[in-house]
């Protein structure tokens, strides 16, 4: 069995200029503080790999773990978060809803989210046929997460993506016999380790 866990990124410092430099804004200070939740809730899942999107929001919720445990982060670009369009979006749950209900819908400049998911789940499977029977991290982002989650699971929507959209960060460990995904389990950080 390999086990995955994928790390969406703790909050980012977002701003209006921010579909300008999607690879490089950095985490808010919140997000800073809240990795080291990422850090303390991996520390004894004995980790072999530490995979995750370029985007420097997602390599820096991972970055502390990676460090304590002297693993190297291995940057894959297929694993980046879905380019939106070449202009601000004002109704972006609104923009969100319509690529949901049809998975071909783009913007100019940006992804639909069937090609989204492709490359996503097409590096998973390649992952998985590199690192047979090892505990991987690999940070990701919010709609890519989504994305693999509605490849294993049909059910999973428009409605559960708008409910973990502001939930930063958050795990969800998925378990794969070969690429078969046998177990799903979301876990939220916040509960677990702020009482």
């Amino acid at each position: 069995m390999t086990t995955i866990y994928f790390i969406r990124h703790a909050e980012p410092l977002r701003s209006a200029d921010s579909i300008y430099n999607d690879r490089t804004y950095p985490l808010s200070q919140k997000g800073l503080a809240d990795r080291f939740l990422v850090t303390e809730y991996l520390l004894d899942k004995n980790i072999d790999i530490v995979l995750s999107s370029p985007f420097k929001r997602a390599v820096d919720t991972i970055s502390d773990f990676a460090g304590k445990i002297g693993c190297e982060i291995e940057l894959i670009e297929d694993f980046r978060e879905r380019a939106i369009s070449n202009d601000w979006i004002d109704d972006f749950k609104g923009f969100a809803k319509k690529q949901w209900a049809d998975f071909t819908y783009k913007l100019d400049g940006g992804e639909s989210l069937s090609e989204v998911q492709e490359r996503n789940v097409c590096k998973l499977h390649d992952v998985l046929a590199r690192y047979k029977e090892k505990n991987i991290v690999i940070g990701t982002h919010g709609q890519a997460l989504s994305l693999i989650l509605n490849h294993y699971d049909d059910a999973f929507g428009f409605d559960d993506f708008m409910e973990m959209a502001h939930i930063m960060p958050w795990v969800v460990k998925m378990d794969f016999n070969e690429c078969d995904c046998i177990r799903i389990e979301k876990i939220d950080l916040f509960k677990q380790y702020t009482k």
